[in-house]
């Protein structure tokens, strides 16, 4: 089967984020196959290169870069709640003059049509809030 994600919550305000972390992995190992995961609003702060833990916790941001970047699945944050929430990729961050990246490696900011996109192109888009 083919799934997309929703995840609209951030790693560190409830366990919306790790389950849908937790789930995609155990679909991927079940031979499923992830087309696309969305982080929108709070959410794109799974995707924040910047975030740091205390080292007894799972570091969600850079757990969910590996999971994507080792089976190649695309993943994109929501230009709007990123931009907002001070998630920058290079050209946002020369866009508006800022000296910073802060986007993960594994993730391209883009808009709701990527969202409309993935329900489209997936026999079910899971959301975690």
């Amino acid at each position: 089967m083919k799934f997309s994600l929703l995840v609209s919550t951030s790693p560190a305000s409830s366990q919306g984020a790790m389950t849908a972390y937790q789930f995609a992995r155990a679909a991927v190992s079940q031979g499923h196959e992830i087309y696309r995961v969305f982080f929108y609003g709070d959410g794109v702060l799974n995707a924040n290169a910047l975030s740091t833990v205390p080292q007894d916790e799972i570091n969600l941001p850079r757990a969910w870069d590996e999971f994507l970047t080792n089976h190649n699945i695309e993943s994109v944050a929501c230009v709007s709640s990123a931009l907002i929430r001070g998630i920058l990729d290079s050209d946002e961050s020369a866009r508006h003059k800022m000296t910073g990246v802060s986007l993960l490696e594994s993730t391209q900011i883009a808009g709701l049509g990527q969202l409309v996109d993935a329900s489209i192109q997936s026999e079910r888009l899971i959301s975690f809030a």
